[in-house]
């Protein structure tokens, strides 16, 4: 469990309202919905669900914690890895402007209002080599002594709420499919943090063809409401 003064932070930093600029992506939703891939709460659990166990949200844990090691071990050389890592994991384009953006704003932030030398070292890196998101949250939580386990399921349940909050705006759902589709997730989440920390970045491996091939076909999209 996290400890009195980590949980607070946690909550701040993996928050909505955090400025990151989360709800403008939609990590491929919106041609998966204009395609009828997601059309009701049951198609929207089983792709948010793959996210987590075999997409983004798989690769991203696996990132963090390798990025929280490096940090927590002064392995600088391992961290420069695992930048350059998850920069080559991206599958397309606009996936790579999802995480690299919210990964040099999350650094900007943390610095301004919890500065400490690891982030703001990361952000000196980051203007020479994009930073993508789970690395960025890695690197502040371990910058701050904040438990890898906590930041892992806390990544995770805002990684799964984000495209819940997309999802009710495209398909359209109401509210209360929503929250079923966040309660969907729950028993899931700690077994995937587990899992994400018993995982080596060389362990790494994703299947989830139909969410890269509809952020591939998003970029060409005519009508779009998200920057992804």
């Amino acid at each position: 469990m996290p400890s009195d003064a980590d949980l607070p932070r946690l909550l701040t930093w993996l928050s909505p309202s955090f400025p990151v600029g989360a709800y403008t992506y939609s990590h491929g939703l919106e041609n998966a919905v204009e395609r009828d891939l997601i059309r009701d709460r049951a198609s929207a659990g089983d792709w948010v669900l793959d996210l987590l166990e075999n997409g983004g949200g798989k690769a991203d844990t696996v990132l963090l914690a390798e990025a929280w090691r490096a940090v927590s071990e002064d392995d600088p050389a391992r961290l420069h890895d695992v930048v350059v890592e998850a920069r080559a994991l991206t599958a397309t384009t606009e996936l790579a402007l999802e995480t690299e953006a919210q990964g040099r704003a999350f650094l900007t932030a943390v610095a301004a209002a919890w500065p400490t030398a690891a982030v703001a070292d990361l952000l000196a890196t980051a203007a020479k080599l994009p930073v993508a998101y789970p690395v960025a949250v890695g690197v502040a939580a371990a910058g701050h002594g904040v438990a890898l386990q906590p930041v892992l399921v806390g990544y995770l349940h805002a990684f799964a709420a984000n495209l819940v909050s997309a999802i009710v705006r495209l398909v359209p759902l109401g509210q209360t499919d929503g929250l079923h589709l966040l309660r969907l997730v729950e028993p899931h989440l700690n077994r995937l943090a587990d899992e994400a920390m018993a995982t080596t970045i060389d362990e790494i491996a994703t299947c989830c063809l139909a969410a890269d091939i509809a952020s591939m076909q998003h970029e060409i999209q005519r009508t779009r409401l998200f920057r992804s």
